[in-house]
């Protein structure tokens, strides 16, 4: 995809590119309590390497959505072919866009240990977004990776991330920030 200037990038890079044209000015409209659910959120989840990982996801997926394991494993294993979805500092978002998905669901994973996901820092991930959205989402599907973007940056949520284990703590800590803007 060509980023502005016309430069072709790839993997992590169109990934960040996307979030930062998107973050801007979709970052207000989009609630994480539109697309995450308290059920959603994972605790101390058990994988030994990436594609375990992602098959643990697919199936909590599944179980959620209707959707077959296979048929999200499938598109979480193209989507990081292009490149992986490992942002840094532990963290990683995979997501994808499936045909027969009725709207954007987010799910929320800390990992009982971190495990090598082939990120941009190299560091193995212990925390994982995994956002799945309808394959004519639009942009839906880049505002919530531009709202999980914003919310990531803060250092103090993703050290509560990494020290709670509570799920409905958890649950609040990521979406805290907007119940505060809609209340003030």
């Amino acid at each position: 995809m060509p980023a502005p200037g016309g430069v072709v990038l790839g993997g992590n890079q169109l990934l960040r590119a996307q979030l930062a044209t998107g973050a801007a000015c979709a970052d207000s409209m989009m609630d994480l309590r539109e697309i995450l659910l308290p059920s959603a959120v994972l605790v101390d989840v058990k994988a030994d390497e990436k594609k375990h990982l992602l098959a643990e996801l697919a199936d909590a997926a599944a179980r959620s959505t209707g959707l077959r394991a296979r048929d999200l494993y499938q598109a979480l294993i193209q989507r990081e072919r292009l490149g992986s979805t490992g942002m840094g500092r532990g963290i990683a978002i995979p997501h994808g866009r499936l045909a027969g998905l009725s709207r954007t669901a987010c799910f929320f994973a800390r990992l009982d240990k971190p495990v090598a996901y082939d990120s941009l820092d190299g560091e193995p991930v212990d925390l994982v977004f995994l956002l799945l959205a309808p394959e004519d989402a639009g942009a839906d599907h880049l505002k919530a990776l531009a709202k999980l973007s914003r919310l990531l940056r803060d250092s103090r949520t993703v050290e509560m991330l990494r020290t709670t284990r509570d799920p409905a703590t958890l649950y609040a800590i990521l979406t805290e920030q907007d119940a505060f803007k809609k209340a003030g």
